[in-house]
């Protein structure tokens, strides 16, 4: 049964007359598609690990095999994902709008796999593999036993793609977020949980400079009393709804 929707008025309004609209995701968005949160999939033979113990620099530089193997681990379970409802309707609001700056929190890259463009990673992909040294991806290496293999131009050690505890976010992908943010007149923030920072800075950036905030999400966030309108429920059916308005 398709849940309905009502779209208050001033948002209807706000989306009609938008002339840039900038979207944040975050792993709400993916939970839909079946992808469990980060803490969520500590489970099963990685329930005893601590995600600190995972994914910092510290730990890539004590014990690279076990860092190398739970991404392995985490790349198979976001492999058979396919991009949802909310996912799909992203791409279709992207076609309707003036401008359209899609930001996301996410690593799995189905965003992209949905059929969206130019989207600002915060995070990296989880799907690309970069040498730990030069930072440049690498889409072949020898094959062999090492866990994690090595680059084949220095021989440095390969990581996943992705900002890890004690990282700082890439000062371009933040910067051409912050002025986005800056620029839009209508911010949606899309399953996140509006804690993580600095990403969470983003709508409050927006807002402070006269943007309509919008939250979708399935619960309050810290967000939710300082947005102009607060959408309860499933990106998939709530994205759609919004898609509607415009279509």
């Amino acid at each position: 049964m398709n849940m309905p929707v009502t779209i208050p008025a001033k948002l209807s309004d706000a989306l009609v007359s938008a002339a840039h609209l900038v979207v944040l995701t975050g792993s709400g968005i993916s939970a839909e598609s079946g992808i469990p949160t980060f803490r969520e999939a500590q489970t099963g033979l990685w329930q005893r690990f601590d995600p600190l113990e995972l994914a910092t620099p510290t730990a890539f530089a004590t014990n690279p095999q076990l860092v190398w193997d739970w991404y392995a681990w985490r790349r198979q379970l976001i492999a058979d994902a396919k991009p949802n409802l909310g996912h799909q309707a992203l791409v279709a609001l992207q076609k309707y709008m003036p401008r359209f700056t899609l930001i996301t929190q996410n690593v799995d890259g189905l965003h992209q796999l949905a059929g969206s463009y130019d989207v600002l990673e915060l995070h990296g992909n989880i799907r690309r593999t970069i040498c730990s040294v030069e930072r440049i991806e690498v889409t072949d290496w020898p094959s062999g036993k090492d866990a994690p293999p090595r680059c084949p131009d220095c021989q440095a050690p390969l990581r996943p793609d992705v900002v890890w505890f004690g990282e700082s976010l890439r000062p371009e992908k933040f910067k051409a977020a912050v002025e986005a943010s800056e620029d839009c007149d209508l911010f949606l923030s899309v399953g996140t949980s509006a804690i993580v920072e600095p990403a969470a800075s983003l709508a409050h950036i927006a807002s402070r400079h006269g943007a309509f905030i919008v939250e979708v999400n399935t619960g309050k966030t810290p967000l939710t009393q300082f947005a102009d309108e607060s959408l309860i429920g499933p990106a998939g059916v709530l994205l759609p709804a919004l898609l509607k308005i415009l279509s």
